[in-house]
């Protein structure tokens, strides 16, 4: 899941995880600073700038970049795991990483959430009173370049009602399960048998 920041990405994935079975978030690491509120292995993983770089030299993430002056990487190891026991993984990204996933994944299925305008994104970003002005307007610039490449993605949902946005994202999941190339050879026998 890729949107600009302030778009209502962890609100639709608060409000869709409890409701799709065998769908597990993966955490993030970080250098930026916590927010209030934020606790490690929670919301992200933080961690300082030289071990982040350290983990890039190791090749042990997924995906990363460096987003308004901060990186932001997904851990390759628990989502490796997690796919090896057969469970869903939903990452949520920014336009690099999600990129850097589909060039290493391609059969990741790429939702894009989207503000109904960039003028209700920058409401929303001023309304959390979380960011300087600075970064402010770094996340505007950075959301009209994210808004111009959501052709790339699979999907797009725009966060214009709440419900409607995780309603939708909740039947993108489905969707996506229902898709007959994902079907086990197991499986398609089983439909087979006369019995």
């Amino acid at each position: 899941m890729t949107g600009a920041s302030g778009v209502g990405k962890d609100t639709i994935r608060h409000a869709a995880m409890p409701h799709i079975d065998n769908l597990e978030f993966s955490i993030s690491a970080t250098t930026r600073e916590r927010r209030a509120g934020e606790q490690d292995g929670v919301q992200y993983h933080f961690i300082d700038r030289p071990r982040f770089e350290r983990m890039i030299e190791e090749d042990a993430f997924l995906e990363y970049a460096d987003y308004v002056g901060d990186y932001y990487g997904t851990p390759a190891g628990p989502v490796e795991q997690a796919l090896a026991e057969g469970r869903d993984v939903l990452l949520e990204l920014e336009l690099v990483g999600a990129r850097q996933v589909k060039r290493r994944v391609p059969e990741a299925v790429m939702i894009f959430i989207a503000p109904p305008s960039l003028y209700e994104l920058e409401r929303r970003l001023r309304g959390r009173g979380t960011d300087s002005e600075e970064k402010i307007l770094k996340r505007l610039a950075r959301a009209r370049e994210e808004i111009r490449a959501l052709r790339e993605f699979d999907y797009l949902i725009v966060n214009d009602d709440v419900t409607e946005a995780v309603t939708l994202f909740q039947c993108v999941i489905r969707a996506e399960r229902a898709r007959a190339r994902l079907l086990s050879d197991e499986r398609v026998a089983g439909f087979l048998r006369e019995e």
